[in-house]
C-alpha cells in the first residue's frame, strides 16, 4: 500500500480525484453503500463492465483503503466486497457530484439524458438520506 500512495499526487484535490477516478469506481461504491456484495452480484448489476476490469478497479480501490475484501473459508470459497468506513465517507462526496452533474445537464438543456441521483439506505438505516 505504501508504493501506490508515493505515487499519489500531493495537492488534496488532486490526490482524491485521482484515488476516485476510474470509468466504474463510483458506480462500484454507490452499490457498496447499502451492504457487501460478491463478485458476481457486482456484476449483475453492472452489466456494461468487463470482469477483468471490475476486479482491477476494486483491487485499486482496496489499495486506496475504500474497499474492504474478505475471503470466507469455505468450499467452494467466498468472497464479499464491503466499502470501509473511508470508502463510505465518499457517499456526500458522489452525491455532491451527482447533483452538479443534473445542473450541468440542466444548463445545457439536457436534463433528460441524465438519471436521477439516489442514495439507498444502509442496511440498519430505517430512511435513505436526501
Amino acid at each position: 500500500m505504501a508504493e501506490i500512495i508515493k505515487k499519489l499526487p500531493v495537492l488534496p484535490s488532486e490526490r482524491a480525484l485521482k484515488v476516485i477516478s476510474g470509468r466504474w469506481k463510483a458506480i462500484i461504491l454507490y452499490h457498496l453503500f447499502d451492504r457487501p456484495k460478491r463478485l458476481s452480484e457486482l456484476r449483475r448489476l453492472i452489466p456494461a463492465v468487463s470482469q477483468k476490469v471490475l476486479i482491477q478497479q476494486l483491487r485499486e480501490m482496496e489499495e486506496h483503503g475504500l474497499v474492504h475484501r474478505e475471503i470466507f473459508r469455505e468450499i467452494p470459497p467466498r468472497v464479499e466486497y464491503s466499502a470501509t468506513t473511508l470508502g463510505l465517507s465518499l457517499e456526500p462526496v458522489l452525491l455532491a457530484l451527482c447533483e452538479w452533474g443534473q445542473r450541468h445537464a440542466a444548463e445545457l438543456n439536457e436534463l433528460d439524458h441524465v438519471a436521477d441521483c439516489v442514495i439507498r439506505p444502509r442496511r440498519g438505516d430505517n430512511q435513505a438520506m436526501p
